[in-house]
């Protein structure tokens, strides 16, 4: 059944969020003779990508790309398209990629920097009114650093803001745990930079990383990186997996069907086996108490620390809360919209197994209102970049009237080669070919530490973390 659309407004259609798929939305839009505005919250287009820039990606350049904002920079004749077979880090995706697109004058001219979407509503009309609900616009309330408003009006809404900004809580029910917010500016949610920026903050501290994920990996590996030039250095790794669970914990090693994540997962193995960390499984984080001596954490029957520092790699959540106003329909446990929730169940699926989705999954009560990206998953952990830009590619042809285009939902999922990563052999192991996100179970798809390979925290597996990023992305 058609979406309600006023073919005739000259209003714009607002995109939310200039990350990959946010930019990839207003391509397809240009290409379909459309007029997107974009808003960004940060002070540059890819802004919350640069916030794990320094992440290598465990997809090559060759998924990284959407086909609309490829014709757009290959037109523009001034941009070098990266080798296709090399593993960017985020900040390269969004020297190389991202930054390129936005500075198109076409792209530039619609691109509002530092201007945060904090409402999105029917002009005029609140959730529950509804006569006439259909033929007002949307009006979105946008907010400046220094705190001043505007408003602006839409014809339709395609919010690609992402997940990054609203991490997973380290208390085991969903919820912060006890303490858990007063000692904010102690735990980091996500890869935190610890080889680089952030070095002085881990070197001679006591840390204690919180998740069982490969996000979880990849800290913890930098981490005795790191113990190895800093001494003192001392390595905590809280799971909730309980010790009788723990047989698939580190992958299938060199039998795992997913090479680069038995690599990873021997590593770490063997980093636990010769105690040059703490592994504490079955643990399920209650309480953070802040002594003289440090912080200690408490679960239901055990308590670790003290430590200085936590890193918690437990997944990110959507903020709806700038759609609150609209006529949503989005699984209770998912999160994502309702017609799309079966299709992604991380129970169920990993990022390959997938089927192709488009407009009609995405589409809610409210016509012409669309969540993209890595947020229309809601909390499922298998969302990969090249979905996200069939997504957005559905959506335009649908708002330009080009029904059919819009139902001709097609994506080849890379079913092999997507996470072999040179971060593999940045660490000394061998890089290798591997299915990631292909139709291989996975053991245990609970969210502990983002989105599969994703671009806040690259992994190899869907196991639970963004902006706009996603699995084997």
């Amino acid at each position: 059944m058609a979406v309600a659309f006023d073919f005739d407004s000259p209003l714009p259609v607002a995109v939310i969020g200039a990350g990959p798929v946010g930019l990839a939305a207003a391509a397809h839009l240009l290409a379909q003779g459309e007029e997107p505005i974009i808003f960004e919250a940060g002070p540059v287009a890819g802004s919350n990508v640069l916030d794990w820039g320094h992440v290598r990606l465990f997809s090559p350049w060759r998924y990284m790309i959407d086909a609309a904002a490829r014709e757009l920079l290959t037109e523009a004749g001034n941009w070098l398209e990266p080798d296709p077979d090399v593993y960017p880090t985020g900040r390269e995706l969004v020297e190389d990629y991202l930054a390129p697109l936005a500075a198109l004058p076409d792209v530039r001219a619609r691109l509002r920097l530092n201007a945060r979407v904090i409402h999105v509503t029917r002009d005029g009309f609140d959730k529950m009114k509804t006569e006439d609900r259909e033929d007002a616009p949307f009006a979105l309330t946008v907010q400046s650093p220094d705190g001043g408003q505007e408003r602006f009006l839409a014809r339709a809404v395609i919010d690609a803001s992402g997940t990054t900004a609203t991490p997973n809580p380290l208390g085991a029910a969903g919820a912060p745990a006890i303490g858990e917010r007063q000692l904010a500016d102690r735990i980091f949610y996500g890869i935190p930079d610890v080889l680089g920026a952030l070095r002085d903050r881990y070197a001679g501290r006591r840390v204690l990383v919180v998740g069982s994920g490969h996000s979880a990996f990849n800290a913890l590996l930098d981490l005795v990186d790191l113990a190895d030039a800093a001494p003192g250095t001392t390595i905590a790794w809280a799971i909730r997996r309980s010790g009788d669970r723990l047989h698939n914990l580190f992958g299938g090693g060199v039998n795992d069907a997913l090479p680069a994540r038995g690599a990873l997962g021997e590593r770490v193995q063997r980093l636990v086996e010769t105690q040059r960390l703490q592994l504490v499984s079955g643990f399920k984080v209650g309480r953070l108490t802040e002594t003289a001596e440090g912080i200690l954490v408490a679960g239901d029957d055990e308590v670790v620390g003290p430590v200085d520092e936590i890193i918690a790699t437990t997944g990110f959540r959507p903020d709806l809360s700038l759609l609150a106003e609209l006529r949503l329909d989005l699984d209770p446990a998912v999160e994502s919209p309702k017609a799309l929730a079966p299709l992604i169940d991380p129970n169920v699926h990993s990022c390959g197994s997938v089927p192709p989705h488009g407009e009609a999954e995405l589409r809610h009560p409210e016509s012409g209102a669309y969540i993209v990206g890595m947020k229309s998953y809601g909390r499922a952990p298998t969302f990969l970049m090249l979905t996200g830009y069939e997504q957005v590619r559905s959506i335009a042809a649908a708002i330009a009237g080009d029904w059919e285009a819009a139902r001709d939902v097609q994506l080849v999922l890379p079913e092999t080669g997507v996470c072999s990563s040179g971060i593999l052999a940045e660490r000394g192991l061998a890089s290798a070919e591997v299915t990631c996100c292909g139709s291989a179970p996975v053991a245990e798809p609970v969210s502990q530490g983002g989105s599969c390979c994703g671009p806040a925290v690259p992994q190899v597996v869907p196991v639970a973390v963004g902006s706009g990023g996603g699995c084997c992305s």
